[in-house]
């Protein structure tokens, strides 16, 4: 039997690198644009902003800081109950190019993000719309790299993958384990084929011409939408827009969470979700998942135990070898310490227990919670 379990598992170790090593290349890494542009439309860059005390002001000090000639930023306070007013406040007084608004009550047929996009919109008057979050942090060359793709590549619409920032034990274990395989899920070559309806929205960077975003209805076509960058994302590539993704690590980054509690709770709320709530796919990634980060791990150490012919040892360890080879290089690309990897399995392990809790949370209980706000009933 475990001859027979080690065949499988070289097999699902391979099929998962080729794969990898398949699909990668596909992803564009942009660098900072430092050349003339020849044409600069009027960005608006749109903010949603509740509880984000923490982050905002370095988010929005660096936005405020571009070398882009023609922008704004809208930020909407979605009726925080932190500080994140009074910072806003702060910082209206410092940049003129920075519009505050109030946000409205939530109406009971939206949902809290969608919503204050949708303000933000309303209020922008750019032709090009950036939306974004209120943690990551941009460096200076960020909106002036992201117009000149969109001529280069004659784009409806850009989103691009951010830089990692890592502090805590958790941030550096699970993190990494969840990023690749969002990573591994995206079809690069697919969703940058305007043939294909492959698409995918990053909610930190989603730059769209707004000719085309008002054309499909704005965030008013995703009222009840908790994945609203991936809803954007569909929506416009299914109404003929040319959209990209791409590796956007060089001009921007993010922190997204800082302890395992934020990032069980920031996940659970959408990750069954992106499944399409299918309890198959679910558990058909979680086999993926433990089966290349968890088990060559175990069987290695079973064939080492019972002594097995050096020939299935070896066969096991080249197995385990290749998974590390693959680890160390998300480590590289991440801008970790190799020795983080050991780390990955632990995080493939809390990873599995998120996705299970998603399930439970959407399937039995009908809600998903994000922010201080219940969802009943979420469809995507």
């Amino acid at each position: 039997m475990l001859i027979y379990f080690s065949l499988f598992q070289i097999c699902l170790i391979v099929v998962a690198v080729v794969y990898l090593g398949v699909n990668a290349p596909f992803l564009l890494k942009v660098e900072a644009f430092s050349g003339s542009l020849g044409d600069s439309p009027l960005i608006s860059v749109c903010v949603p902003a509740r509880n984000e005390e923490r982050d905002i002001e370095a988010c929005l000090t660096s936005l405020l800081s571009q070398d882009y000639p023609r922008f704004e930023v809208i930020v909407v306070d979605d009726n925080s109950t932190d500080r994140t007013p009074e910072i806003i406040k702060g910082l209206q007084k410092r940049f003129p190019k920075l519009t505050a608004i109030q946000g409205a009550s939530l109406p009971s047929d939206w949902y809290g993000k969608p919503f204050a996009l949708h303000q933000a919109s309303q209020k922008a008057q750019g032709d090009l719309l950036l939306f974004t979050d209120a943690d990551p942090v941009f460096g200076p060359k960020a909106l002036s790299t992201a117009a000149y793709l969109f001529q280069k590549h004659q784009l409806d619409m850009l989103t691009l993958l951010p830089g990692a920032e890592f502090g805590s034990f958790w941030e550096r274990t699970v993190q990494p384990v969840i990023f690749a395989f969002i990573a591994a899920l995206t079809r690069f070559r697919k969703v940058n084929n305007p043939k294909s309806d492959a698409a995918m929205g990053v909610g930190a960077f989603i730059m769209a011409r707004r000719e085309v975003y008002d054309r499909v209805g704005g965030h008013q076509s995703l009222k009840q939408t908790i994945l609203e960058d991936i809803g954007m994302a569909h929506l416009l590539k299914q109404a003929g827009a040319k959209i990209m993704i791409a590796d956007g690590r060089n001009i921007y980054s993010i922190r997204m969470y800082h302890s395992l509690k934020e990032i069980w709770i920031g996940w659970r709320k959408n990750v069954f979700l992106a499944m399409k709530k299918s309890t198959f796919k679910t558990f058909y990634y979680i086999f993926w998942i433990l089966g290349f980060l968890v088990t060559p791990w175990l069987v290695v150490a079973v064939h080492l135990w019972m002594d097995s012919p050096p020939m299935w040892q070896g066969l096991a360890l080249a197995g385990l070898a290749m998974v590390w080879i693959s680890q160390a290089t998300l480590c590289y690309e991440l801008r970790l310490k190799q020795r983080n990897a050991l780390l990955f399995p632990l995080g493939a392990l809390v990873m599995v227990a998120i996705m299970i809790n998603s399930m439970i949370h959407v399937l039995f209980r009908g809600q998903a919670e994000w922010r201080g706000r219940t969802y009943k009933q979420p469809e995507r």
